[in-house]
């Protein structure tokens, strides 16, 4: 099993996901449920504090793609922070980057998401009607 290590901090206006180690194949699904855990509601602006995070495959990137679309849903964000030369490379060629915002350092990642406004959130229905 890959080394994983995981940590959160919740700050007004935001939740910051430390994550060190690699994302993969063995160990995504523990993230996933981590972000679920930790989450204080579904439209949380989520801030991944990548520092650590040395190695990160297709499974890594569907997780992070996975809490921007869960985020966007219920009126939140997600951002990118920090991230190594290898998992940077993958946003790259991916274009992953174009859907959650890269970040040089968390404190950017965090100024850009307490700086922007708050966008209006989605009204819950309780029909699949628009389901297609």
């Amino acid at each position: 099993m890959s080394r994983l290590t995981l940590a959160c901090r919740h700050l007004p206006g935001a939740t910051v996901m430390v994550v060190g180690g690699e994302i993969d194949s063995a160990n995504a699904a523990r993230v996933e449920s981590f972000i679920a855990k930790s989450r204080r509601r579904p439209g949380d602006h989520l801030v991944f504090d990548l520092t650590e995070v040395r190695f990160m495959d297709s499974a890594g990137l569907r997780t992070l793609l996975n809490a921007y679309l869960d985020a966007e849903e219920h009126g939140g964000s997600v951002r990118l922070a920090a991230l190594q030369p290898m998992p940077a490379r993958l946003v790259e060629i991916t274009r992953v980057g174009e859907h959650l915002p890269v970040h040089a350092t968390v404190q950017e990642a965090l100024t850009a998401v307490l700086s922007s406004p708050e966008p209006p959130r989605r009204p819950a229905t309780g029909t699949s009607s628009d389901v297609a």
